[in-house]
């Protein structure tokens, strides 16, 4: 006798076919542009907490082992299935949202829901913040770029900022933004608080907070110091200049988060 397909299976069956093509786009887009070394080396582009946290949460839906799966339901599936295996990234993180919200107002069971909220929290990264920078775009790269004027006492126009020797102009890119690294920070928190079924304290915001500012403060500074002349931006803006930045982001990005719930993590050793 055939067994019964869950509804963990089946959820996260659905969550995989999205997270897979929705990372596809931008996996083929690195490759194409950096080719297979420097992409792989690079984790094409996208960030080890994103991979982490769309296994962590398929991980955790997988986990529920209740039967019955509603009509309503193999519906809503077959309209995932036909957004997701369009070769439009954008839509594959649109159908794991209405799907995570979708689990978060209906699901019974922890595991399914805490799942959920992490795939929810991993769309942000991959799909609004990314909309987001494109209406908002010229208002985050002037604040990324008052602070980098500020710190090198230096005139600033829009998001231009003047070398501190007088030898030339920076410009803001938006790959230089500090608005993804924080929407990364946020997930980082999210996907380990509900790992570990972290309790609400009112120190969570305190936490989170200090894994956004850390990393907005690393990157910051890291523009600034490319600021100082054109020797200065030569050396730092290269890829083992993007690899140590990138590096100690990661670190106090997760150092803080788990601080935050080192009381779990405590329990689970």
């Amino acid at each position: 006798m055939a067994k019964e397909l869950t509804r963990g299976e089946f959820f996260a069956g659905l969550f995989a076919l999205g997270c897979a093509s929705g990372l596809a786009s931008r996996l083929i887009q690195s490759i194409h542009r950096l080719g297979w070394v420097d992409a792989l080396l690079g984790t094409f582009e996208i960030s080890v907490i994103v991979w982490a946290s769309c296994a962590a949460g398929i991980s955790l839906v997988l986990q529920d082992k209740s039967i019955g799966i509603r009509s309503s339901e193999l519906v809503l599936g077959t309209a995932f299935v036909l957004l997701a295996v369009l070769p439009i990234g954008p839509l594959s993180w649109l159908a794991v949202t209405a799907l995570s919200l979708y689990i978060i107002g209906t699901a019974e069971v922890s595991s399914l829901r805490r799942g959920a909220v992490i795939l929810l929290a991993t769309t942000v990264p991959m799909l609004w913040s990314r909309l987001l920078f494109q209406f908002f775009a010229e208002a985050i790269l002037r604040i990324d770029a008052s602070l980098v004027g500020w710190l090198l006492g230096t005139r600033r126009t829009g998001d231009i900022v003047e070398f501190a020797d007088g030898s030339g102009v920076l410009v803001i890119l938006p790959a230089c933004s500090s608005l993804a690294n924080v929407s990364l920070a946020l997930l980082c928190w999210v996907t380990l608080s509900q790992l570990v079924s972290h309790k609400k304290s009112v120190y969570d915001l305190l936490w989170s907070l200090m894994a956004c500012f850390s990393i907005v403060a690393v990157n910051v500074t890291r523009i600034s110091v490319m600021g100082l002349s054109q020797w200065h931006y030569a050396t730092f803006h290269s890829s083992w200049g993007d690899a140590v930045a990138n590096t100690t982001i990661l670190s106090l990005m997760i150092g803080f988060c788990m601080l935050g719930v080192r009381r779990e993590l405590s329990q689970r050793i």
